[in-house]
């Protein structure tokens, strides 16, 4: 089991033909994902040929490719300016799964995007400015690294690209059901409140990890809806302990103002929702893994 993307799950690149589009393409389907067209308007009728002998065609529209390949997943690699026509055009084609990983797409667009995927309901946003997903063992959408850690029951949900990389190798010896990405702009697609409740869902899902940043108030609103829906043990990390107040750091959510949105305030509000929170990620991997070994002995 895995939530959101599975092995069964087939994936499209829109921005294939792209540098990073190919660089992560190509990084997919060695990690074993089931990648089944591009989206290129100016190049339909071509393919490409990646290592390993797999040849991906490319297609005029995001609607031709999902009426080909019956693809369920796209995976967004188009600069910033262009983000929000690429998500309209999958949301217009009713794919489920649409993960952004470009950065610097206005909040303006997002918004915009956001609310039209909302209002066709036929589509789960991941991002903007994401590394993506990964289902290790099964399928990757985006850009984590598939060799830092294996499959195993272990849900991770996470603002910070980087720390998702560390905590994924940190309990590698443990592994993962899924592992996501969501972003830390201000306005993103799916929440720590959206994976929070598909890994309870989840029944190879034992444990939950959620890595939070200081600015706004997801963590808080995730701390309220642990004590109310999850009966999951839930394992927290707050990235900026160190941060000075008032001062930006890092994504352009992370603002603190007054106590509201600090780290400790974060850290209080999950402790007192019974999430056991880390003071450095090292801290956090060592309070998961004793809760995996627990459950094991």
């Amino acid at each position: 089991m895995a939530i959101f993307l599975t092995g069964s799950s087939k994936v499209i690149v829109q921005g294939m033909t792209g540098s990073e589009g190919r660089k992560h393409t190509q990084r997919m389907l060695t990690s074993g994902t089931a990648v089944v067209g591009g989206v290129n308007p100016r190049k339909a009728g071509e393919s490409v040929d990646f290592d390993g002998g797999t040849s991906v065609p490319v297609f005029g529209s995001v609607a031709d490719a999902v009426a080909a390949t019956g693809a369920d997943v796209t995976v967004i690699f188009v600069p910033a300016a262009h983000t929000k026509g690429a998500v309209v055009e999958a949301v217009d084609a009713a794919v489920p799964l649409v993960v952004v990983i470009t950065e610097g797409v206005p909040a303006k667009d997002t918004a915009e995007l956001f609310t039209y995927a909302q209002r066709a309901g036929t589509s789960r946003i991941i991002g903007p400015n994401c590394p993506g997903l990964i289902s290790p063992g099964q399928s990757n959408a985006g850009i984590i690294p598939a060799d830092i850690s294996g499959p195993g029951r272990i849900g991770l949900v996470s603002k910070s690209g980087t720390l998702t990389y560390q905590m994924m190798y940190e309990l590698r010896d443990f592994g993962f059901s899924t592992a996501i990405g969501i972003g830390g702009d201000p306005i993103i697609g799916t929440t720590h409140i959206d994976a929070l409740a598909a890994f309870e869902a989840d029944p190879e899902t034992d444990v939950i990890v959620m890595i939070g940043e200081i600015g706004g108030d997801a963590e808080e609103r995730a701390a309220a809806y642990v004590a109310e829906h999850v009966t999951k043990p839930v394992v927290g990390y707050v990235a900026g302990f160190t941060a000075p107040e008032g001062k930006t750091m890092g994504h352009a959510g992370a603002i603190v103002s007054g106590s509201s949105g600090t780290a400790q305030a974060k850290k209080d509000a999950l402790e007192a929702a019974g999430v056991k929170v880390g003071k450095t990620p090292s801290e956090t991997a060592a309070l998961v893994s004793d809760l995996m070994r627990g459950r094991t002995s």
